[in-house]
């Protein structure tokens, strides 16, 4: 007879935490879910990690200028933000 065996907790709790690196990033949490996000990052594996990442992208990213990038590339971005837009208008979370 097999056991059922359940993903761990964490993983939605992680995915949680992603969604929240943004927020923290900017100081835009709230005390009581900054408090929650640090307590988590204290714990997990893998989050601190992923926030150091974020942080280097924002870092970088922070230096581009709109003069830095090609039409091409511009023409780009625009339109990976009005299909994540899209995405997000017809499914919010």
């Amino acid at each position: 007879m097999s056991r059922l065996r359940f993903r761990p907790r964490r993983d939605v709790v992680c995915r949680e935490a992603v969604e929240l690196v943004t927020d923290y990033l900017e100081d835009a949490l709230s005390p009581a879910r900054r408090r929650r996000f640090e307590a988590h990052l204290a714990h997990c594996p893998d989050c601190p990690e992923y926030l150091a990442q974020m942080r280097a992208i924002v870092a970088l990213a922070g230096r581009v200028t709109p003069d830095d990038l090609t039409p091409r590339m511009q023409k780009e971005f625009i339109g990976l933000y009005r299909r994540w837009r899209d995405d997000e208008a017809r499914d919010p979370l």
